[in-house]
């Protein structure tokens, strides 16, 4: 049985991402040149991976003399978006209103930061 192709970022797609959308446009040289230093993958691993994120419409590519140079299709907050809903909707029966209690519930939320949910919250009425 073949595994679904999952529209979302996985770990290590999300790191290329993160150099692509920083730097605007890289290389594949130029993404594992920004990738941590400690273990760095290989050229063919993150072509592979970019390929992948070509194919799932995250990036594009443009041929500069012989190099691929890719380019950020998605932004950061749209990827952001997708991943909420998904999340929403697999984990919290389609309700934002169940994330947000989980999340104000489980994890520690400063004063600022309730500030801003509580400034937003007034916006939207």
């Amino acid at each position: 049985m073949t595994r679904k192709k999952s529209v979302t970022l996985t770990d290590g797609e999300l790191r290329l991402m993160r150099v692509l959308w920083d730097a605007g446009r890289a290389t594949v040289s130029d993404v594992v040149k920004a990738l941590p230093a400690k273990r760095p993958p290989a050229y063919n691993t993150v072509l592979t991976i970019l390929r992948i994120l070509e194919h799932k419409g995250y990036v594009r590519h443009e041929k500069h003399g012989r190099a691929f140079v890719y380019v950020p299709v998605i932004d950061q907050n749209q990827a952001r978006r997708t991943a909420v809903k998904r999340l929403v909707s697999q984990l919290f029966d389609d309700s934002p209103t169940q994330l947000m209690v989980n999340l104000l519930e489980q994890d520690h939320v400063d004063a600022r930061e309730l500030e801003r949910i509580r400034t937003l919250l007034g916006s939207r009425e």
